[in-house]
């Protein structure tokens, strides 16, 4: 059963969604956000097999702040043997994960449906 988003700042909600915690960036993902979501992000990503994925859907501004919390989960997930997914469809945040390397390490979902039907192997461990 889907939990209904627990709304923790204004530009982070957390719900469960078939065994993984979905943490769904919202609005302007800048330097002053990401001082909001590091908290949330850090108690997430630090569990033992974590099962986690970043929703970048609702996101209107990525800036490398939203890169180094991007790359800061995936270390984390990584380090705590865990999954780590990314849902993202808007092309200018595409286009940087592209340019940057981190959408070969961190392959983006165009929906959470099918970022929740991957397979275990493709969870960004690579």
């Amino acid at each position: 059963m889907e939990q209904v988003p627990t709304p923790l700042t204004r530009h982070l909600r957390v719900h469960q969604d078939r065994g993984h915690t979905v943490l769904e960036f919202r609005g302007e993902i800048d330097i002053a956000s990401a001082m909001e979501i590091i908290p949330y992000l850090d108690r997430v990503t630090g569990r033992s097999d974590a099962r986690v994925v970043i929703d970048l859907s609702r996101v209107e501004f990525f800036d490398c702040s939203g890169l180094r919390l991007l790359y800061r989960a995936r270390s984390r997930v990584l380090d705590n043997d865990g999954r780590l997914l990314l849902v993202c469809t808007h092309p200018l945040t595409l286009r940087v994960l592209r340019v940057t390397g981190l959408a070969r390490l961190l392959p983006p979902m165009p929906t959470l449906d099918a970022a929740l039907d991957q397979p275990e192997a493709t969870s960004g461990s690579v």
